[in-house]
């Protein structure tokens, strides 16, 4: 049988834009389907305009700095409307560059929704086409919780599109997201509440960086009710009313309500029952070692398979696909040295196994080294800004299993870290390490 194409992917997120300039490279006919902007969440309402809040937050605390290092003191003002104008400009320049790319590798796109009329057929907006090897990369929407009032509250879509500065956020979840925007909006100037079910925010991350991170924000004026669920919205003439329950049930006045509990795989209305494409928990496609779903010329990945929700991953998955299928290169990723970061202030970052996942695996055996210190670049002020390290490994072979921090550069090291940690670096090799001197990096060397 003769195919329209070779390759049709459907989204144009970071996972399928990585998959089909791949595949094009290969030499084979390539389309991708993108019924929204070009880049996915990534880009849109994710990644790139969250580091530029963040960056635009920064500000706020360097200004608050600035005259221990004898900078007179001046008072500015922050206009969002001018700030969100120049990142969306931005993402403009992202989305032309992308197209570019795509043309350039001579991918086709079509800004059309495409659903499955049957495992190699297409429809896009009315027009069928079909492909030799489909491959869905449509990536995550929120979550939100089924409580009364539900329609007042916004996610984190919505924050990138705010027409002013809410003075009282609530946020409901306390994971990377929630912490993220916990971070910059009170840096802004609001008073912000954060409603986390655990008993600690960032669920997933070595306790150590979570009770740091926490503590941090907490510092810096922002409230955390944890252990409590939200259980409704109601809109007073003035304000929306959140309703908590759990140890201390609250009434929270807020501006704004942010939902941020995570996404859910994107992949209603896909018309995937009509391609035999299998689904497990929560909407996700099951897929293989090597991405294949159920069909057998079917592919996912990214955030709408159950694995590991990050852009890089999903960039990886993307170009692992198209070596394995066209480039005649079999390769599976290998997910357990995966970084992660989150870019609140204090910001945290880890690599590898945490303390808890460590002693499951290895026992008694595990040994874990901490300390926490005061970087010099508040040395001079009056902040209590500390820094938490903390390397886990394991004892019998010494070999760093985890690595984990809070502070100021903690993404950046720790992705120095990445490639040696994965290589089976031991605590011996940075040991005998020289390190860089005054830096904060320096001091995983010297751990004991």
């Amino acid at each position: 049988m003769t195919f329209d194409y070779d390759l049709f992917v459907i989204g144009a997120g970071p996972g399928g834009l990585a998959a089909a300039k791949k595949a094009a490279s290969y030499g084979v006919r390539v389309a991708i389907a993108e019924k929204e902007a070009i880049g996915g969440t990534c880009v849109n309402r994710g990644c790139i305009p969250k580091k530029l809040i963040v960056y635009a937050a920064d500000f706020a605390k360097d200004n608050q700095m600035a005259h221990y290092y004898g900078w007179s003191e001046c008072k500015r003002y922050f206009d969002w409307t001018l700030f969100m104008k120049s990142v969306h400009q931005h993402l403009e320049q992202i989305h032309y560059s992308h197209f570019e790319e795509l043309q350039k590798a001579g991918v086709e796109l079509v800004r059309e929704q495409a659903t499955f009329i049957d495992a190699h057929t297409l429809d896009l907006g009315g027009r069928k086409v079909t492909a030799d090897k489909i491959l869905i990369a449509v990536g995550g929407r929120p979550n939100k919780p089924k409580i009364p009032g539900i329609e007042y509250g916004i996610t984190s879509r919505e924050m990138f599109h705010l027409p002013y500065l809410p003075k009282r956020l609530a946020i409901i979840g306390g994971g990377y997201i929630g912490t993220e925007f916990s971070s910059v909006m009170h840096a802004f100037g609001c008073q912000v509440t954060v409603i986390e079910s655990n008993e600690m925010i960032l669920s997933g991350f070595d306790d150590d960086i979570r009770s740091s991170v926490q503590q941090g924000l907490s510092k810096r004026g922002i409230r955390f009710f944890t252990n409590s669920t939200a259980q409704t919205i109601k809109l007073s003439e003035d304000a929306l009313l959140l309703k908590t329950s759990g140890n201390r049930p609250q009434t929270i006045v807020a501006d704004t309500i942010l939902v941020a509990i995570g996404y859910t795989p994107n992949t209603q209305n896909l018309g995937l029952e009509k391609a035999g494409v299998e689904l497990v928990e929560q909407g996700a496609i099951k897929v293989d070692e090597h991405n294949r779903t159920s069909q057998e010329n079917i592919f996912a990945l990214g955030d709408c398979i159950n694995r590991v929700q990050l852009t890089p991953v999903a960039k990886a998955e993307g170009i692992a696909f198209a070596n394995t299928v066209f480039g005649n290169k079999p390769q599976k990723l290998d997910y357990d040295y995966i970084p992660s970061a989150v870019f609140s202030r204090p910001e945290a970052a880890s690599i590898g196994m945490t303390e808890a996942k460590a002693r499951e695996k290895f026992g008694e055996s595990v040994e874990c080294y901490r300390t926490e210190f005061q970087p010099l670049l508040y040395s001079l002020t009056e902040q209590d800004e500390p820094i938490t390290i903390k390397l886990v490994v394991d004892g019998n072979s010494q070999r760093i299993l985890g690595a984990h921090m809070v502070g100021e550069h903690a993404s950046d090291i720790i992705q120095s870290l990445g490639v040696a940690i994965r290589k089976g670096i031991t605590k011996q090799d940075l040991n005998e390490t020289i390190g860089i001197h005054p830096t904060v990096g320096e001091e995983f060397l010297s751990l004991n």
